[in-house]
């Protein structure tokens, strides 16, 4: 099932790893665990996580023999505010869903249904 996120700012292989990280950011992911929960491919995975950890988005938290597991790096401030971004765009879509309960047939439109995510910032 896609999240409000996915489903409003497309289901791309770096946003369904971003939305996977911060909605489970208690603990960190091996490469296989990122690309099985996140939906998206293997290869694409391994290629992506190069980037993300040059550009410190990801960090590698420890390491089981040869099995590296990354983090959500929520000290840069880059990431920090695309939290925020990634949020609002939940919260903005809950509301539309809320005043779709006044009746108003175009208010329906966008309103996609709420999703797992929704709980997960509360956790």
């Amino acid at each position: 099932m896609k999240s409000i996120f996915l489903k409003k700012q497309g289901a791309t292989p770096k946003n369904k790893v971003l939305d996977f990280l911060i909605t489970y950011s208690e603990l960190d992911y091996s490469l296989k665990e990122i690309s099985k929960y996140s939906g998206a491919g293997y290869s694409t995975i391994k290629l992506l996580i190069k980037k993300l950890e040059k550009d410190k988005w990801i960090i590698p938290t420890r390491k089981i023999s040869k099995i590296v597991l990354y983090k959500l790096n929520i000290e840069n401030p880059e990431v920090k505010k695309f939290i925020d971004f990634y949020w609002e765009v939940i919260e903005n879509e809950i509301k539309w869903k809320e005043k779709g309960k006044s009746g108003h047939k175009e208010d329906y439109i966008y309103a996609p249904s709420v999703g797992i995510t929704m709980s997960a910032k509360n956790v």
